[in-house]
């Protein structure tokens, strides 16, 4: 299908055929393996170069693409997140420490399709603190794709993730969203993880997207830091974040980043 075809809506959003969630599930499920393989990479002692280093290895025995590589410049096939990171965390060679929490974020081509995922992972023991942010970012998530169908609007998504977080005393990242994706990187909408519910564009059979909640314990404000990717909190917070890619069907939503393993939370 060319990325040029096909139906958009008056807010510039693609709406796909249903032969095309084949393609997305295909991307979405290696994507989803090369995470369930790289589990047992995370350990204390190991640098995030080399896990980074195992995930290239595994896109290319695949046969697919990093989307990342060439990104804008980027250099890795992983973002990798440790601790008040919030996104965006360039591999380097510090080693992990007990404790430590780390999002790690793969996207992948396969035959044009774009399959972009992200879960959080744990070095050696998880304190009580880490523990409870990660299991209220994976339920925010949830919560979202629950809101997704046919029918709702983008702001019933974001109010679902923002309500819930906030009623456990974490706050939602506003500066980072999810998008649209398909054969591009990123595209029409932006998936706010905040907001009022029936407000923003209604969702519609068709749409490809991502949800990507970033969660911190304290504050919500970030900054970049100089090397124009790092993404922390400002008051240094722990954050966590989830990301599936879904599409919206008939009944409600497909998630095509699913855990071949069933091990998308780390506690699983």
């Amino acid at each position: 299908m060319d990325e040029r075809k096909g139906r958009l809506t008056k807010d510039g959003i693609r709406i796909y055929e249903m032969s095309d969630f084949a393609g997305m599930t295909r991307a979405g499920r290696l994507a989803a393996q090369i995470l369930d393989d790289i589990a047992a990479h995370v350990f204390v002692g190991q640098t995030t170069a080399a896990i980074d280093a195992e995930i290239t290895r595994m896109v290319d025995e695949a046969g697919a693409t990093s989307a990342t590589i060439g990104y804008k410049g980027y250099q890795h096939a992983s973002c990798i997140s440790v601790n008040h990171v919030v996104c965006h965390g360039i591999p380097g060679d510090k080693k992990l420490k007990n404790g430590d929490i780390l999002n790690i974020d793969v996207t992948v081509i396969v035959d044009g399709w774009y399959g972009d995922t992200s879960r959080m992972y744990v070095a050696g023991d998880l304190s009580r603190k880490s523990e409870r942010l990660i299991q209220v970012t994976h339920d925010a998530l949830m919560l979202g794709i629950e809101a997704a169908r046919p029918g709702n609007t983008f702001g019933d998504i974001g109010h679902a993730i923002q309500s819930y977080v906030e009623s456990q005393r974490m706050s939602v990242v506003r500066d980072f969203c999810g998008h649209g994706l398909g054969r591009v990187f990123h595209a029409p909408p932006n998936v706010l993880h905040y907001g009022r519910a029936g407000s923003g564009p209604r969702l519609e059979e068709g749409m490809f997207f991502t949800i990507e909640p970033m969660v911190n314990l304290g504050r919500p404000e970030t900054k970049v830091l100089k090397d124009d990717w790092t993404a922390v909190t400002r008051d240094k917070s722990l954050s966590a974040q989830f990301e599936h890619s879904v599409g919206i069907t008939a009944q409600g939503c497909e998630i095509f980043t699913l855990s071949p393993a069933g091990k998308f939370h780390p506690t699983y």
